[in-house]
């Protein structure tokens, strides 16, 4: 069986993907169980300043995340697509070459 080139690229598509996606759910996962420091502040306007670093610097993370799992997803997808692609063009040549000798034989079956 003799993998043709598009169906190599989608492999290599689903692959790439599927290892993006992996490792969005690994760094999600240790982002979660990481441990939360609770800044306790007197003054709301010295809380507010202490706590914008670290929110900055989650949703930095979470844009990231979100990111890396789109492109894996994008990239899963369109593997898929390009698999069946591949499956229907050679499900429609091996149609097409055995419709030709189709014809010819009721022809041949017509002039006897």
């Amino acid at each position: 069986m003799k993998i043709e080139r598009t169906e190599l690229m989608a492999y290599i598509l689903i692959a790439i993907g599927a290892i993006l996606l992996i490792i969005t759910f690994y760094m999600a996962f240790t982002l979660l169980v990481a441990e939360l420091g609770i800044l306790a502040a007197p003054n709301l306007s010295e809380a507010l300043g202490e706590i914008l670093g670290p929110i900055a610097e989650a949703l930095i993370k979470v844009l990231y995340l979100g990111v890396m799992g789109w492109t894996g997803s994008i990239a899963t997808i369109r593997g898929i697509q390009l698999i069946k692609e591949a499956k229907r063009s050679v499900q429609q040549k091996a149609t097409v070459q055995q419709q030709p000798s189709q014809p010819t034989q009721e022809k041949e079956e017509k002039k006897e």
